[in-house]
C-alpha cells in the first residue's frame, strides 16, 4: 500500500503522520526524551483560524509540495500575493494530519533568532533574588546588589560561581520560557506544526541565521549550559503552554522535525544557501472551478449573483492585485444586506479595489470593469 500523500488535502483528520517513512539518513534526528504531542486545545487556536483551516482547499502542486517537506524533513517556503492562503496553509495540515496547536512566530523587522527560540527576563531574576534576600529567604538565582559582569556582556544572574550553594543555581529557569522554534525543536515522538509568518519582512541576517538551527535541528540555552553541572535538567514552559518541559544540560535536539511553514510576500530575495534548504511552493491567485471551491467551502453553494462576482473577480485579476478575501467579503456582505441589484454591484466594487500601488486607475477599475 503506498503512504504516498501522507498530507491528502481533503480536510478529513487522520493518523497517517504515524505512518510517515523514516528519514532520509542526512535528516534523521535523535533528540530526547521522547515527548508526546500536546492534546488539541480549541481555545488556543481562534475561530477565524479554526474556519480557514476546515475550509481550506489545496491544489494538487500544494498537496504534492507539503507530502515533499514532510518527507524530506525540510522547511516549506511558501510564496504568494496576500489573501492567496499562505498561513492558513499550516493549520490546515495541523489540523489534518493532527500535529497539535500550531506554534506561531509572527516576524517583524526586529526579530532575531533568539526571540524564536527563547526568552530570558535577567531583570526579573535579580529582582526576585533581591526580594528572597529581604525576606531572608535563600535566593534562588544571583545575590542581592549583585550587578552586571563586566567585559563579557553577561549579568551574575548567568554565571553562578562553584562556590554558590545549590539553591543559588535553579531559580534561572522560573525566568526562561522557550519561543515557538524553541518548542517546535523539542524531542517530540511526532512533528509539531510551526508556522514563521511574513519571513520576508525580517532583518537581513535573520534567513542566514535559520540555516544552522533548521540544518541541525538542535539548539542551545548558555543560561542553562553554564549551571548543567549542578543543575543537570531544568523544566521550562514551552510556547502556547504552562506544561513544562525538561531541558538536559541546556540542549535541545528535535527527535521529528518539526512541520515548517515559512510565508512570505515575495518583498525580496534570500539567499540560494537559505533557498536550497527548503521546499519551495508557490501559490497563486485561485481562477475557476478551484476558486469556486473556496467559495462553497465558506459560504455554501454559490447563487447567480454570487457566480457572477466570481467571474468579474476573475476578469479584473489581470488589471492589478486582488484577494479572495475581498471576494469572500463581497459576495457574504452584498447578500446579507438584502440590497438591490444596481446596489449590490456598487457596494462590491467598493469592497474589491485593487491592493497594488499603480492599480487604481487601471483601466478596468471602473465601473465598465464589472463594478
Amino acid at each position: 500500500m503506498s503512504l504516498w500523500p501522507v498530507y491528502t488535502g481533503t480536510n478529513e483528520p487522520h493518523d497517517g503522520i504515524t505512518r510517515l517513512p523514516p528519514p532520509p539518513p542526512w535528516r534523521a534526528f535523535d533528540g530526547g526524551p521522547v515527548l508526546d504531542a500536546p492534546p488539541a486545545d480549541r481555545s488556543a487556536t481562534s475561530p477565524d483560524r479554526a474556519h480557514r483551516a476546515r475550509t481550506y482547499r489545496a491544489t494538487d502542486e500544494c498537496v504534492h509540495l507539503v507530502n515533499a517537506a514532510l518527507y524530506l524533513r525540510r522547511p516549506l517556503l511558501v510564496t504568494g500575493p496576500p489573501g492567496s492562503g499562505k498561513s492558513s496553509l499550516a493549520y490546515a495540515v495541523a489540523r489534518e494530519l493532527g500535529l497539535g496547536p500550531v506554534l506561531r512566530w509572527n516576524i517583524t523587522s526586529r526579530s532575531t533568532l533568539h526571540d524564536g527560540l527563547y526568552q530570558y527576563d535577567p531583570l526579573s531574576r535579580l529582582y526576585a533574588a533581591g526580594r528572597a534576600a529581604a525576606e531572608g529567604a535563600p535566593a534562588a538565582g544571583p545575590r542581592a546588589g549583585v550587578d552586571s559582569g563586566a567585559g563579557n556582556g553577561t549579568s551574575r544572574a548567568d554565571a553562578p560561581t562553584d562556590s554558590a550553594p545549590p539553591q543559588d543555581r535553579t531559580g534561572i529557569e522560573d525566568h526562561l520560557r522557550l519561543g515557538p522554534l524553541g518548542t517546535a525543536l523539542l524531542p517530540y515522538a511526532h512533528p509539531r506544526a510551526l508556522l514563521i509568518d511574513e519571513i520576508d519582512k525580517s532583518d537581513l541576517d535573520l534567513p542566514n541565521d535559520l540555516l544552522n538551527v533548521l540544518e541541525e535541528g538542535q539548539y542551545e540555552i548558555p543560561e542553562l549550559a553554564r549551571v548543567a553541572r549542578h543543575t543537570p535538567t531544568a523544566s521550562l514552559p514551552a510556547d502556547g503552554s504552562d506544561e513544562p518541559v525538561p531541558v538536559v544540560k541546556g540542549r535541545v535536539r528535535c527527535r521529528a522535525f518539526p512541520f515548517v511553514v515559512l510565508t512570505s510576500n515575495g518583498e525580496r530575495e534570500f539567499p540560494p544557501a537559505f533557498l536550497r534548504r527548503c521546499v519551495t511552493l508557490r501559490l497563486r491567485r485561485p481562477h475557476g472551478e478551484h476558486l469556486e471551491e473556496i467559495v462553497r467551502a465558506h459560504l455554501g453553494e454559490p447563487d447567480a449573483h454570487a457566480r457572477e462576482l466570481i467571474d468579474r473577480f476573475v476578469a479584473r485579476g489581470s488589471g492589478g492585485e486582488l484577494a479572495t478575501d475581498q471576494l469572500l467579503n463581497a459576495i457574504y456582505l452584498t447578500a446579507a444586506a438584502g440590497l438591490e441589484a444596481s446596489s449590490r454591484d456598487e457596494l462590491a466594487r467598493l469592497l474589491m479595489p485593487y491592493l497594488s500601488e499603480g492599480a487604481e486607475h487601471a483601466p478596468d477599475q471602473g465601473s465598465d470593469a464589472g463594478f
